[in-house]
């Protein structure tokens, strides 16, 4: 069992459409529900790495 406390994106859909996210000291995990059925672990260097891609396509 898991003791990851998720968090539920604030961008999150009616129903089942969410993204809840995990923090460790060295990774975050990025799952499709709470609890989750898959998790995508990354480290947070790669996350914001993620992040600033994605800031940087709003921005155009």
């Amino acid at each position: 069992m898991s003791t990851r406390r998720w968090q539920k994106s604030s961008y999150c859909q009616e129903g089942e459409a969410c993204v809840h996210i995990s923090t460790s000291p060295t990774s975050i995990h990025i799952a499709d529900a709470d609890p989750p059925r898959h998790v995508l672990t990354v480290s947070a260097m790669a996350f914001g790495a993620l992040l600033d891609l994605v800031k940087s396509a709003d921005a155009r």
